[in-house]
């Protein structure tokens, strides 16, 4: 049995605002690329997008996997950025774009990341493939468990690079997700994506990503072009506490999907905000519990909890808490006490799981044997 709690207290402050009227946000503007995606990194919500969903070749933007796996065997220690890794002839050769290394003259792992990611060298993705799994065949396979866990959906690797092949693809969408999880879970190596230029070898190449140069709130992500992908760009944007990423794939030159992301980075920073909607760790609601050595417990959220929503309709939201009912003791810290749901004028935004900010022991027998007789007759 469940009961509907009032509208929280926190959103009491909203009601005198509520005549009024909400900016209504218009419609994104026309983007010249083959499918799109705008995505609020800190909510997880699709602000707009187009074809977001369809298969297509990712050409280097492959390389954000490459990176996450690097990244994460550095963070394992597995890897040392000062570590010196052999070149292979394998990636010595290969196709592409280039950063130069050569098979006679080991390179460290933090010589390859600048490579790869400043360079968008095909040679370092590969030699760094190499050094993590051995072969960039069973690097793949990693790829492939990664992009699972990260629930890419539809998205397939058979190498390391982002060079053509019929069983490589991904979405904007899926694509948006991995530069998330990239921003969020490796804080400390995405600056290397700000980085304009690098040199190795004597040879020095910039950034492809336009945006480093004319936006000072971009900080990445990534370019990628082949024939058939046409040409990509991931990019992100932080201005006021907020992160938004655009994914624009298939654009008709350089200088088209540059205009094209910062297109959709302004029109989402101009029209939308992300808000704040309880901080990690408030207490939201106090609710009964049944059995235990306390009567209350406090119930929240572990972490931030955001929404993204157009400009001025902050001042409209509403929420409702579903409590579950009854709560018996033990009560674990994290456990989903209730549902939070939020709306704008009767429009559903989503349910949010409300957990409980403390433990709740259990009583001793004769409190239990109360409790348990006051559950009779409630």
């Amino acid at each position: 049995m469940t009961r509907i709690l009032a509208a929280l207290a926190f959103f009491a402050s909203f009601a005198v605002h509520a005549q009024t009227p909400a900016l209504s946000a218009p419609k994104p503007p026309p983007v010249a690329a083959k499918a799109w995606v705008l995505l609020d990194f800190y909510t997880g919500q699709v602000i707009a997008g187009e074809n977001m969903h369809e298969r297509m070749e990712p050409a280097s933007l492959t390389k954000l996997m490459t990176a996450y796996l690097t990244f994460s065997a550095l963070k394992q220690k597995q890897l040392r950025l000062d570590q010196e890794l052999p070149v292979s002839k394998k990636a010595w050769r290969a196709e592409g774009s280039r950063m130069f290394i050569e098979p006679s003259k080991p390179v460290t792992v933090e010589e390859l990341l600048n490579g790869m990611i400043v360079q968008s060298g095909n040679d370092a993705s590969i030699a760094l493939a190499e050094g993590v799994a051995g072969s960039e065949e069973v690097f793949a396979q990693m790829m492939n468990r990664e992009a699972a866990r990260l629930g890419l959906k539809n998205t397939h690797f058979v190498n390391a690079t982002g060079l053509p092949d019929p069983q490589h693809y991904s979405t904007a969408y899926d694509l948006a997700l991995l530069a998330a999880a990239l921003i969020r879970d490796f804080p400390d190596f995405y600056p290397l994506y700000s980085q304009k230029e690098y040199t190795y070898n004597h040879i020095k190449q910039s950034n492809r990503n336009r945006l480093l140069w004319t936006d000072p709130y971009v900080d990445g992500v990534k370019t990628g072009y082949t024939e058939a992908a046409g040409y990509c760009l991931i990019a992100s944007t932080r201005r006021d506490g907020r992160r938004l990423i655009s994914v624009v794939m298939g654009a008709s030159s350089e200088t088209a999907r540059a205009v094209e992301s910062q297109k959709l980075l302004n029109w989402g920073l101009q029209f939308f905000d992300t808000v704040r909607v309880y901080p990690k760790g408030q207490v939201v609601a106090t609710l009964p519990v049944w059995k235990g050595k306390e009567n209350m417990v406090k119930a929240g959220f572990t972490e931030d909890l955001y929404l993204t929503l157009p400009r001025g309709q902050a001042e409209r939201l509403k929420a409702t808490l579903e409590r579950q009912e009854p709560l018996i003791a033990p009560v674990a810290v994290g456990q989903k006490v209730g549902t939070l749901r939020l709306s704008v004028d009767g429009q559903s935004l989503g349910e949010y799981p409300v957990v409980a900010l403390q433990s709740v022991p259990v009583a001793n027998l004769l409190g239990r044997a109360w409790d348990s007789l006051k559950l009779l007759f409630n």
